[in-house]
C-alpha cells in the first residue's frame, strides 16, 4: 500500500511537470495527444483533467496535431475478443467489481475517443467550429473523471482495474471512423454511448440487488452525465449533416449500414429523449397511427437539449471534483 501511494503521487506530480512543459504558445490538440500517448490509466486519467484545465483556463488556441494510431495502453488487462471474456463466476471477482471493472475499462475507453476527436478532427476547426472541441474535450474531461471514481472504488473493493481481462471492441469502432466526422459521431455518441444510456439503469439495479450502494450511486451518477455527451453527439452530428446539404435521420441510417454497426434493444427511451435522440433514428416501430415516420421539431429540441447542456456544465463547473466520487 506504502508503495503503491508513492507510486500514485510520483505519477501525478510527472502528469503536473509533463503539462507545464507545454507552452502557452501550443494547442489544445498537442494536450490531447499528450493524453493519448499517456500509458497508465490513472496518469491519462489525471492527465486528462490537467489538459482539458490548462486549455480552458489558458484560451490556448486549438491548433493542428496529428494524432497517435491508436492510444497507449498499460500491460494489463490483457485485451481480448468479447467471446473471450471471462464470465463472473470465472473471473475471480464478486459480481460488484466485475461490473466495475468493465465500466472503468468503457471509460477509460472514453476518454481516449474523446480526446482522438479532439484532436483528428483538427483540420477541420474552421469548418466545425471551436465549440465542436470545447465540447469534446469537456467530454473527455468528465470520463477522466468517471475512471477515477471506478478506480477508487475498485480499491476499496480490493481489486485494481487490470485484475481481469478486457476487449477492444470501443477502439475498433472508432478506427472504423478515423476518416469521417459525421461517422465519428453516429458511431460513437449516437450508438456506443447511447448503449450506455440503455445499460445504465440495468447495471444499478443489478449492483443494488448485490447489496453494494455505493457503488449502485457512483453508476448512477455516472449514467446520468452520460445523458450530456449523448446529447453533444446529437447537436454537432445534427449541425454537420446541416453544413453538408444531407438530412441528419437518413444520414445517421445510411453511415450505420456503410459501417456495418448494428442498433439493438432494449431501448431506454427516456434517457434517449432525453438526449434528444429522435425515436425514428434507431426504432423500426416509431411511427405515428398513419404509419409514417414521426419528424420531431428537430430545432426546438436541439435548443432544449443544449440548454440542458450549458447548465450541466455551469453545474460541473462549480462542483465537480476529480478525486471525488458520488456519495
Amino acid at each position: 500500500m506504502f508503495l503503491g501511494s508513492i507510486a500514485c503521487k510520483w505519477g501525478i506530480l510527472f502528469a503536473v511537470k509533463s503539462l507545464k512543459k507545454v507552452k502557452k504558445r501550443n494547442k489544445n490538440h498537442e494536450l490531447g495527444a499528450l493524453v493519448l500517448s499517456t500509458s497508465d490509466p490513472l496518469l491519462k486519467s489525471k492527465l486528462s483533467h490537467l489538459a482539458f484545465s490548462k486549455w480552458r483556463n489558458e484560451k490556448l488556441p486549438i491548433g493542428v496535431y496529428d494524432p497517435p494510431s491508436r492510444p497507449a495502453r498499460p500491460p494489463k488487462p490483457e485485451l481480448v475478443s468479447p467471446k473471450e471474456i471471462p464470465a463472473p463466476k470465472d473471473s475471480g471477482m464478486p459480481l460488484n467489481a466485475y461490473m466495475l471493472h468493465n465500466l472503468a475499462h468503457v471509460e477509460l475507453n472514453a476518454i481516449d475517443l474523446a480526446w482522438d476527436t479532439v484532436v483528428r478532427f483538427s483540420p477541420f476547426c474552421e469548418i466545425l467550429g471551436e465549440g465542436f472541441f470545447a465540447d469534446f474535450a469537456h467530454v473527455a474531461d468528465d470520463e477522466s473523471r468517471h475512471f477515477a471514481w471506478c478506480s477508487q472504488r475498485l480499491d476499496e473493493l480490493g481489486f485494481r482495474y487490470g485484475d481481469m481481462p478486457a476487449h477492444n471492441l470501443l477502439w475498433r469502432e472508432c478506427e472504423k471512423s478515423s476518416d469521417d466526422v459525421a461517422a465519428r459521431l453516429a458511431v460513437i455518441p449516437l450508438v456506443q454511448e447511447a448503449r450506455g444510456l440503455d445499460a445504465g439503469p440495468r447495471l444499478v439495479q443489478k449492483l443494488v440487488g448485490f447489496g453494494d450502494n455505493k457503488t449502485s450511486k457512483i453508476v448512477a451518477r455516472i449514467a446520468d452525465e452520460e445523458v450530456a455527451h449523448v446529447a453533444v453527439g446529437v447537436y454537432w452530428f445534427v449541425s454537420v449533416c446541416q453544413k453538408m446539404g444531407r438530412a441528419p435521420c437518413s444520414t445517421f441510417k445510411d453511415l450505420l449500414t456503410e459501417y456495418k454497426v448494428e442498433l439493438k434493444g432494449p431501448f431506454n427511451y427516456s434517457a434517449r429523449d432525453e438526449a434528444g435522440i429522435p425515436r425514428d433514428w434507431y426504432d423500426k416501430s416509431s411511427t405515428n397511427k398513419h404509419g409514417e415516420v414521426t419528424k420531431p421539431d428537430t430545432t426546438e429540441k436541439l435548443s432544449m437539449i443544449y440548454g440542458r447542456l450549458a447548465s450541466i456544465i455551469a453545474m460541473e463547473n462549480e462542483n465537480a471534483s476529480l478525486n471525488k466520487p458520488a456519495e
